[in-house]
């Protein structure tokens, strides 16, 4: 299942996933708090978190996931103020 469609922008599974981590800040989620949050189904969420990982919009600590800056790009999130645009 692909996450970045072919012109570069997000799926909306995607965009979900990563949402929610926007909306978590700076701290880390794990996949099984993802898939509560959207109510996307944990598979799904594993997926796209091994896509989105590849493709460097978040960046793994060993116990979760979080946006990275490139990922907060891709959700067109304003910098100033952390909300989506």
């Amino acid at each position: 299942m692909a996450c970045i469609n072919p012109d570069g922008t997000l799926t909306e599974v995607a965009r979900r996933v990563l949402g929610a981590m926007a909306r978590r800040g700076a701290a880390f989620a794990v996949p099984e708090d993802l898939a509560g949050e959207t109510g996307v189904p944990l598979h799904r969420v594993r997926a796209t978190v091994r896509e989105t990982g590849r493709a460097k919009l978040i960046e793994d600590d060993g116990a979760g996931w979080r946006l990275t800056a490139l990922g907060r790009e891709a959700l067109d999130l304003d910098e100033d103020d952390g909300e989506l645009a």
